[in-house]
């Protein structure tokens, strides 16, 4: 009996042995997956972290594409002025007469005088809002450009000031009325210098607004009808970023 009884004794405590070894092996295992289980989920984050910041740069990138390619037509379009001006100051200084000129107003319809000085004061309106544009007024820039745009719809600059409402809209983040600015000037002067650009910055409010399938037809449009025009060549880049 006392031999059994050992025996008994011995295996109940090899029992027990494995029992408790097959605890902690069972704790090892579960520590284990609930470490594996937050370094995936470190990981998804860390993916997700990539992607954003991978997203901000490419934002940052084509930001910078557009206030370069704003800039350009900044400079352009101040050169062509400061031609203008140079013009018109050459014109003033070899008339005959000395009498101190008159400051011209942007609202002066009714203004009476020769061909060359209803071109002047046109030339020097366009400049007045264009110079409020430049000064980062835009508010006061869009009524200036909208009362020009009143007072001279004929003007070789019309539709330049309509696509630089758009632009103070769209800095401004009013893409509804950017959108509808940029529309004017493709609508209003089909034949106008600025379509390009317009159909461009029609597209990047489309895409701001989360509207891809409107804004690629016009992309599209745009590269089918000025292929060799730089506003082609940014909405191809445009429609590859997609």
């Amino acid at each position: 009996m006392g031999l059994i009884r050992v025996i008994i004794t011995v295996f109940s405590i090899l029992a027990l042995s494995g029992c408790a070894s097959q605890d902690t092996t069972l704790r090892k295992q579960a520590e284990l997956e609930s470490r594996l289980e937050s370094l995936a989920k470190g990981n998804i984050m860390t993916t997700q972290r990539i992607s954003a910041l991978t997203n901000e740069v490419r934002d940052l990138q084509e930001q910078r594409k557009e206030d370069t390619a704003t800039l350009r037509e900044l400079r352009d379009s101040v050169m062509n002025l400061r031609g203008l001006t140079d013009e018109l100051l050459a014109k003033k200084s070899a008339s005959p007469t000395t009498t101190t000129p008159q400051k011209i107003e942007l609202i002066n319809k009714e203004e009476a005088g020769s061909p060359q000085q209803k071109i002047d004061v046109r030339s020097e309106a366009y400049l007045k809002a264009f110079g409020l544009y430049s000064a980062d007024k835009y508010e006061e820039a869009i009524e200036s450009f909208t009362a020009f745009i009143k007072a001279y719809p004929d003007s070789e600059y019309a539709a330049n000031a309509q696509y630089w409402i758009g632009e103070c809209y769209y800095t401004r983040s009013d893409l509804p009325n950017a959108l509808n600015s940029f529309k004017k000037v493709i609508s209003n002067y089909p034949n106008g210098n600025k379509v390009p650009d317009a159909m461009l910055k029609a597209g990047y409010t489309l895409f701001a607004m989360k509207q891809p399938e409107k804004a690629t037809p016009i992309l599209e449009s745009l590269i089918s009808k000025y292929p060799d025009s730089p506003a082609a060549i940014r909405a191809k880049e445009k429609l590859l970023q997609r």
